[in-house]
């Protein structure tokens, strides 16, 4: 088995707050929290189930969607939902969902794929509040900003 090399886990996930961002190398992309517009793309695999059609239309409608398609990865986005809907049923193997995790890391829909893909989703303005009342406040997480809470001052 070979040992070292670069690993999509491995070492520290890329924080876009981070007192060192140099070491992350590479700029951020954020996504709209209202996801993309307009109709989705056409399926490109041969047949297309019920529950596919439903998946292949909702996950158009996310964010992450749009770079799927300024990458054109139309025909990633179909494999990785006709494997979601193999693995949903009752008898299938436990290694397709692994392949589907894998496969849901890539496009970024997971929060690991969202970080290895230096993708953030936009917070929505405070004007905006949710049915349940207005957003909740997210304390900083940025190292910088928790020195500042312990020492009080302001730099």
């Amino acid at each position: 088995m070979a040992k070292g090399g670069a690993r999509s886990r491995s070492g520290p996930a890329p924080n876009p707050e981070a007192l060192r961002r140099e070491r992350d190398a590479g700029e951020w992309t954020i996504l709209p929290a209202e996801g993309r517009q307009g109709v989705s793309p056409d399926w490109p695999l041969l047949g297309l189930s019920n529950r596919e059609s439903e998946l292949w239309t909702r996950l158009w409608r996310t964010p992450q969607a749009l770079m799927w398609e300024r990458y054109g990865q139309e025909l990633e986005v179909a494999l990785y939902i006709r494997r979601l809907a193999e693995a949903e049923m009752p008898e299938s193997a436990v290694n397709l969902s692994t392949l589907v995790r894998q496969m849901a890391d890539s496009l970024g829909l997971t929060s690991p794929g969202m970080r290895a893909n230096r993708w953030r989703i936009e917070r929505p303005s405070e004007d905006d509040e949710t049915p349940s009342g207005p957003t909740p406040t997210i304390a900083p997480t940025s190292a910088r900003a928790r020195l500042r809470a312990v020492s009080g001052g302001s730099g």
